[in-house]
């Protein structure tokens, strides 16, 4: 049996898809979270194959969580589920170490069969995303400034930028204005959606 753990925060869909992997007869469901920190703390507890989890999700997000669990020597293999057909997304989640980046509105055959080939030791990837991903430009941020500018995009301050993620105000300060001027926007918020758009947030 291949023993999967499903994180997503959208309840109709976990449920769908945890009772779509149910018919399955070689697939087990073994928990679900609606978060990735509780889909981190299940990881630890139930050592699942595969990880299926969404990119955006609360308190940590799919990305994460697959960053997590690698630092951690995880053998369980993390799987992208997402609405976001975006070449931005794809190229983080394989630097991550995702073996798989499905889209919603995949067949559900499809699902199945990936997470099959992923537990043999193969890779899932959506055609029409490998193929863009192909074709498109290179993710200018760091790290750090795509953190900070994350934030921006919700709407906090540099002060409170700086308390949450520990730095000066002038240094959050210094890695937005570095994150505007690599992605030649007027203001941290054009700059903010150009990045979430491209799917390097």
């Amino acid at each position: 049996m291949i023993r999967v753990l499903i994180a997503e925060d959208q309840t109709l869909v976990l449920g769908a898809l945890a009772a779509l992997l149910k018919l399955e007869s070689d697939i087990d469901v073994v928990g679900t979270a609606s978060n990735g920190k509780d889909a981190l703390a299940l990881c630890r507890q139930l050592l699942p194959d595969i990880v299926l989890t969404d990119v955006e999700m609360p308190q940590m997000t799919g990305l994460e969580l697959a960053i997590q669990l690698a630092d951690e020597g995880f053998a369980s293999k993390v799987m992208i589920l997402t609405t976001f057909a975006r070449s931005g997304y794809l190229r983080r989640a394989m630097a991550a170490g995702v073996r798989g980046y499905l889209l919603k509105d995949a067949p559900a055959d499809t699902l199945a069969a990936a997470i099959r080939q992923v537990q043999a030791g193969g890779r899932a990837i959506a055609p029409e995303l490998a193929l863009e991903s192909w074709n498109a430009g290179q993710d200018p941020l760091s790290d750090r400034e795509r953190q900070v500018l994350r934030l921006a995009g919700e709407g906090k301050t540099s002060g409170e930028i700086a308390k949450q993620v520990h730095l000066s105000e002038g240094t959050v300060r210094n890695y937005l204005s570095e994150a505007i001027s690599k992605l030649n926007a007027g203001n941290r918020i054009e700059a903010y959606r150009m990045a979430r758009d491209a799917g390097w947030l």
